[in-house]
C-alpha cells in the first residue's frame, strides 16, 4: 500500500516550491547585486571573497542577506511556536504562502523606488520563510532552496534504482528530478519573462506558490 503524506510533502507541492526558490534566487542574483536571497552557503562565500579582495560594498550585500535570511527565519519560527497553528500545520502553512506572496508582490511593486539592499532584506526574508517551514518532501528531508543534498540523493537513489532495483528508490529518484528541474525551470523563467514583465517578473514564483496555495486549500 502506498503511504499518504501530507499535502505540503508531496512531489508536485515540492515541485511549484522548489520552482518558486529558483526563480527568487535567479531574480536576485541577477537584478539586486549579484547576491542570493536563498542560497546561503553561496552568500557566505561571496562575503569571504569580497573581504578577502577588499571589496567592501559587495561584502555589505552578501552580509545583509544573510543576516535577513537569519531574521526571515526567527519570524517563521515564531509563527510555529503559536499555539494557534503549531497544530494546525496546513493552517500555517497556508498562512506562510500568502505571507511570502503578500512579500514578493510588495517587491515587484516598490523595487524601482527601494535602495537595493532593502530590496534584497526582502527576498531573502521570503526565501528563508520558504526553507523554515517546508523541510519534508515524500517523509524525508527537502530543501527547497538548496540542490546540493538533492543532487546527492538523485545519485544515491539513481545507483540503487537501476543496479540493484529497488522500486522505492526509483520513485525517490523520480521525485528528486522533478525537484531539481523546477528549480532549474524557475531560474530561466525569470531570464525568459523579465524581457516582458520587468521588475513584474517576480510574478512567476508568485503564481507558483498560489498554484501551491491551492493545493493545500484542496487538500484542507
Amino acid at each position: 500500500m502506498m503511504p499518504i503524506y501530507p499535502p505540503a510533502e508531496r512531489t508536485r507541492f515540492g515541485a511549484v516550491l522548489t520552482m518558486a526558490a529558483g526563480s527568487i534566487d535567479a531574480y536576485s542574483y541577477l537584478f539586486h547585486g549579484q547576491v542570493f536571497a536563498g542560497l546561503q552557503t553561496g552568500n557566505l562565500i561571496l562575503l569571504g571573497l569580497n573581504l578577502a579582495q577588499g571589496h567592501l560594498k559587495y561584502s555589505l550585500r552578501a552580509l545583509i542577506s544573510i543576516l535577513a535570511f537569519f531574521v526571515g527565519t526567527l519570524i517563521i519560527r515564531w509563527l510555529q511556536r503559536q499555539p494557534t497553528f503549531s497544530q494546525r500545520p496546513i493552517k500555517r502553512q497556508k498562512i506562510v504562502l500568502l505571507y511570502e506572496i503578500a512579500l514578493l508582490l510588495l517587491v515587484a511593486c516598490t523595487t524601482q523606488w527601494l535602495p537595493a539592499l532593502l530590496t534584497t532584506m526582502l527576498l531573502s526574508i521570503t526565501a528563508a520563510a520558504e526553507l523554515q517551514e517546508f523541510r519534508r518532501l515524500n517523509g524525508g528531508p527537502f530543501t527547497p532552496l538548496m540542490m546540493t543534498g538533492n543532487l546527492r540523493t538523485l545519485a544515491e537513489t539513481a545507483f540503487d534504482a537501476f543496479f540493484y532495483r529497488e522500486s522505492a528508490a526509483l520513485k525517490k529518484l523520480q521525485a528528486t528530478a522533478i525537484i531539481m528541474f523546477m528549480f532549474t525551470l524557475g531560474a530561466a523563467g525569470i531570464v525568459v519573462v523579465t524581457p516582458f514583465l520587468h521588475q513584474f517578473s517576480l510574478l512567476l514564483p508568485v503564481t507558483a506558490l498560489a498554484v501551491g496555495w491551492f493545493l493545500l486549500a484542496s487538500a484542507d
